[in-house]
């Protein structure tokens, strides 16, 4: 069973930078579309972000141009690369296969506040 380890969130500044790691514990980005995701309080989870097994990248409206994908094969490593952040990124953020197939790691919190 493959899983999935995200890291890296944490509390930053409206406008600050956060970089986001997704651990697989298996070789899966080679076969799979994977995405990031996002669940906020009171709110279902969305995708924000998506790469495919050709490197190709898609982004939500709402991330679009302040988030960036990419993967680092040999690490089995995926990122999501987040600038000028807004209160409204503030979420628990997950990893996962496109559409969602393993289970939900534990996530990595990252809140945007002042």
């Amino acid at each position: 069973q493959v899983q999935l380890v995200e890291s890296g969130g944490g509390l930053v500044q409206p406008g600050g930078s956060l970089r986001l790691s997704c651990a697989a514990s298996g070789n899966i980005f080679r076969r799979n579309s994977m995405g990031w995701y996002r669940q906020a309080p009171g709110k279902e989870r969305e995708l924000v972000a998506r790469i495919d097994s050709s490197g190709n990248a898609n982004y939500a409206d709402s991330v679009k141009g302040r988030f960036t994908v990419f993967r680092d094969m040999l690490e089995n490593t995926m990122y999501l690369e987040m600038t000028s952040l807004k209160s409204e990124d503030t979420a628990v953020y997950y990893c996962n296969t496109h559409p969602a197939y393993f289970g939900w790691g534990q996530g990595t919190q990252v809140t945007v506040s002042s």
